[in-house]
């Protein structure tokens, strides 16, 4: 980072920043992320003239012999690390036992650091990284959405009294490689009939949230009453 630069020096590193990112805001836009392309595009142009700007200031930090302040131009680019961290936490979402946004929030911070690399005059750190964070966001997306991971969900059912046993409950699921993570009962004696509560998970492949196949055969149980089944989600903002 060289102490003085000239305009033509400025004008190249805000038009990487501008590249890089809109190349990382253009993958979060396109997957509907509510931080896309203009935010992400606007913070790494904050922290790339940030740089730029300390750069400018270079020749009057310290402090100079008439003067009791210290001017440390290096706190400017800290503040937008600081900031950056500030914006992130509000795009963490927690819903339930499912944390959401933890991607977008760590795309902000990483176009933070390019912005920064590029502003200080870095380019090739800074472009490489972009090529690097790009092929981290979109290219392992197909393989992530391959790798098998856990639905969450909640399932309500009311049977009469004969019909299904918890333990019955417990091995139809079990089969079908559901995990049951809670299970409550209630038995209305006066109603003649009992009703289970349950929280469970299931391995799947891919983002959909699609109904399992187990609750078609729960259907046709004799003696039940009432089905209910609400997804829960599959896990962590990709």
């Amino acid at each position: 980072m060289t102490p003085e630069i000239h305009w033509q020096q400025i004008a190249l590193r805000l038009a990487l920043t501008v590249i890089a990112g809109g190349l990382l805001g253009t993958e979060r836009s396109r997957t509907g992320h509510a931080a896309g392309l203009r935010t992400t595009l606007l913070v790494t142009l904050a922290a790339s003239i940030a740089m730029i700007q300390m750069n400018l200031l270079m020749e009057s930090n310290g402090k100079p012999a008439s003067s009791y302040a210290v001017m440390d131009v290096m706190r400017l680019p800290l503040g937008i690390l600081t900031g950056v961290g500030l914006i992130g936490a509000g795009a963490i979402v927690r819903k339930n036992e499912l944390v959401l946004g933890i991607t977008t929030a760590a795309t902000l911070w990483f176009a933070t650091v390019v912005g920064l690399c590029l502003g200080g005059g870095q380019m090739i750190l800074g472009s490489v990284s972009t090529v690097i964070g790009f092929g981290v966001l979109w290219g392992l997306r197909a393989f992530e959405n391959r790798v098998e991971h856990y639905q969450l969900a909640e399932l309500h059912m009311s049977i009469s009294d004969g019909g299904l046993s918890p333990q019955d409950l417990r091995v139809r699921l079990e089969a079908e490689k559901f995990h049951i993570k809670s299970l409550s009962i209630t038995h209305l004696v006066s109603e003649g009939r009992k009703k289970f509560d349950l929280e469970v998970r299931w391995p799947s492949t891919g983002d959909n949230a699609d109904i399992p196949p187990i609750l078609t055969e729960l259907e046709r149980l004799p003696g039940l009453m009432l089905l209910e089944w609400k997804g829960i989600g599959t896990g962590p903002d990709r």
